[in-house]
């Protein structure tokens, strides 16, 4: 309106437009301007939720110690659930390692099953054979054998 009543009685429509235009182009520089503010304040905010979630409690050892026992308390109760499930389940089977940590004895048992039997090893010699019984190929009769190229067959 300010420009219509400054440009009466002249040819105006340029200048209306042009005014228009720069008017325009304020308003959407405005509208990128927010935009921007808006998207680097979402951007700040979530950096500080960001810092927030991995800002705890300051370790300390009392505070450790106590974790620690704590911890070792929910184990124990863990171990001893897992273990009334297997008497439960009549899994009373200890491993092997188990075993030997029980009864250091298990380590000679078959020393000592050997000595009771007299260390007597009864070995069928029927079952070795002369080399020359054995069919193996000779070089001479591998069509791929080289004496000068090792890496071949």
């Amino acid at each position: 309106m300010l420009q219509a009543e400054e440009n009466l009685g002249m040819v105006m429509i340029f200048t209306l437009v042009s005014a228009v235009q720069e008017k325009l182009n304020e308003i959407v520089d405005q509208i990128k301007t927010r935009r921007e503010e808006e998207k680097k304040q979402k951007e700040r905010e979530a950096e500080e939720e960001e810092k927030q979630r991995f800002h705890g409690t300051p370790v300390t050892i009392e505070n450790f110690l106590n974790w620690k026992a704590k911890f070792d308390a929910e184990l124990l109760e863990i171990k001893r659930k897992k273990m009334k499930e297997e008497e439960q389940a009549g899994k009373n089977k200890l491993s092997g390692k188990q075993l030997f940590e029980m009864d250091h004895n298990l380590d000679t048992s078959d020393i000592q099953f050997l000595e009771e039997a007299g260390n007597s090893v009864e070995v069928d010699e029927s079952l070795f054979q002369e080399m020359d019984d054995l069919e193996l190929e000779d070089e001479e009769d591998d069509p791929d054998y080289n004496p000068v190229n090792l890496d071949s067959d």
